[in-house]
């Protein structure tokens, strides 16, 4: 028997007062207030306009969810499309049941959408909000611990994870590897990892997200290693160990051919920015030249007065003179 151990809730529903919302739900959401927060503070940073960043994810956040699920129930379809199974459960998606890899591709499609309509590279728009996109699936995967799912194998170390039977889908209880836990405190490191390098080499062309897709994925391969829930294998590997693999070779293969093609950062992530900025600028030296302008006539004005007293006195003193010898002759 444990005598310490990270204990699941009773419930996967918090109570908003009288509104019920699934924990599971809740995290994601948390999570993608998070992602466009940040994403959008290092957008405004890198020169573009406050409220892009959200006005994109309204492309990328559904296509995003979307693509997560699709990816979730194809490559666990006995799932839901099995004999005993109620295929409608396929679109219940807040009790679990999405796909990092399908959410990043499809998220990607509808980011590029969303910069495609206001004129902006998407490989900037990436890097921009790669490490935000790290926090919220740190913040994610306890929705997982919400639904006592996706855990690993049995231990008796001090954070093992409780899990409650449950015979209805085979769930034997016991004390588990808290998976999700690891790859939570992962994203959080890939997130930092971002924010550091980015900053440090000032990572541009998409560089930053590759740099977090190739991070995340060595510690996805490890924690899907420690995992025990059914799922597909190939050559002895589960599917996502795969995944994993063939998407860390893309992003590293990226981060080193756009490194060459394009070395640096953008100078310009958003024309219409840029455009603001260059009206304000040529406002504020045309302002200039107008108060300099202004200055310089007031000068002129303030020396012609001057020299006009000067001229006055000057005529006052030589009257004054002529008059004195006059005034003399006639005593």
């Amino acid at each position: 028997m444990n005598l310490a151990y990270i204990p699941s809730p009773s419930s996967g529903v918090i109570y908003l007062g009288p509104i019920p919302l699934r924990g599971y739900a809740f995290c994601i959401i948390l999570g993608v207030f998070v992602a466009v927060w940040l994403g959008g503070r290092r957008w405004v940073k890198r020169g573009g306009q406050v409220g892009t960043v959200a006005d994109i994810a309204v492309w990328a956040v559904p296509f995003g969810l979307i693509g997560g699920r699709l990816y979730h129930v194809i490559t666990d379809y006995e799932l839901y499309f099995t004999d005993g199974r109620d295929w409608v459960d396929a679109f219940k998606i807040w009790e679990g049941g999405l796909g990092i890899w399908g959410a990043i591709a499809m998220g990607a499609l509808g980011a590029w959408i969303g910069c495609r309509r206001r004129g902006i590279p998407l490989p900037a728009y990436a890097d921009a909000i790669a490490p935000g996109i790290a926090f919220a699936q740190a913040i994610g995967r306890w929705g997982n611990w919400f639904n006592q799912e996706l855990y690993g194998k049995k231990t008796d170390l001090p954070w093992g994870l409780k899990i409650d039977a449950d015979p209805d889908i085979g769930r034997v209880a016991g004390t588990y590897q808290p998976t999700f836990l690891y790859e939570s405190l992962w994203c959080v490191g890939v997130a930092l990892l971002v924010l550091w390098a980015d900053k440090r080499f000032k990572l541009g062309h998409g560089r930053a997200f590759a740099l977090y897709v190739a991070a995340y994925t060595v510690g996805r391969f490890w924690v899907e290693y420690l995992r025990v829930d059914t799922a597909h294998h190939v050559l002895g590997m589960r599917l996502n160990n795969w995944t994993a693999i063939v998407v860390f070779l893309a992003a590293v293969a990226y981060f080193v051919i756009s490194a060459k093609k394009a070395p640096g950062r953008e100078e310009i992530v958003e024309p219409a920015a840029a455009a603001v900025e260059a009206e304000q600028a040529q406002g504020e030296s045309g302002g200039e030249a107008e108060a300099n302008a202004e200055s310089k006539a007031e000068a002129e004005t303030e020396s012609k007065t001057e020299a006009k007293a000067e001229s006055r006195a000057e005529g006052k003193t030589g009257a004054d003179e002529e008059s004195k010898p006059e005034a003399e002759a006639s005593k």
